[in-house]
């Protein structure tokens, strides 16, 4: 369970949309943190009685998780913003996936349990489906030069934190002690 209930949260929230004083006033009122209140109070303002009462952690596709990217992007919304619209708990969140999406693509808005099955798949069989070779670099426009550049740096970005990730699970735990 949170820090406040939903009945305290939900009473702040009304009581601020109400017009019964300031963010700050409210709070104090209520006895609950402003930061806190704020995202009741917007959430309460989109999504109703919903938007404030707890509910389980949940999980988001990745379809999803593009969708709000795509908004927050086209609409220059800030991740409080975002997160009150798409009703997301953690408004972080929508900054770590903006951040994973940065660094590594699509690929990085997949859960780190599917990564492990992503990373375990049937490689193809390189004899019987090789590719063309690409053409010759000077017959390319620097367009596409700079396109496969940039999807060779995401591909290499990529790598570099599953291999970190793998290494970091290689280690034992510090500070545990055998049974």
């Amino acid at each position: 369970m949170g820090k406040y209930s939903d009945q305290t949260k939900l009473a702040a929230a009304k009581d601020y949309w109400r017009g019964h004083g300031g963010l700050v006033a409210v709070a104090r009122r209520h006895g609950v943190n402003v930061a806190s209140l704020r995202q009741w109070a917007a959430a309460y303002r989109i999504h109703g009685v919903a938007g404030i009462e707890t509910r389980q952690r949940k999980f988001y596709s990745v379809d999803f998780k593009m969708t709000v990217l795509r908004r927050v992007r086209s609409e220059k919304l800030s991740s409080r913003q975002a997160a009150a619209l798409f009703n997301i708990r953690r408004h972080d969140m929508i900054g770590l996936w903006l951040r994973a999406y940065e660094e590594g693509g699509i690929a990085a808005l997949y859960p780190r349990r599917s990564i492990q099955h992503l990373t375990m798949a049937k490689q193809p069989d390189t004899q019987s489906k090789r590719k063309k070779p690409p053409p010759e670099d000077k017959t390319r426009t620097r367009e596409e030069l700079l396109d496969e550049l940039q999807q060779l740096r995401m591909e290499n970005a990529y790598l570099k934190k599953l291999e970190a990730l793998a290494q970091a699970n290689q280690q034992p735990a510090r500070g545990k002690r055998p049974k």
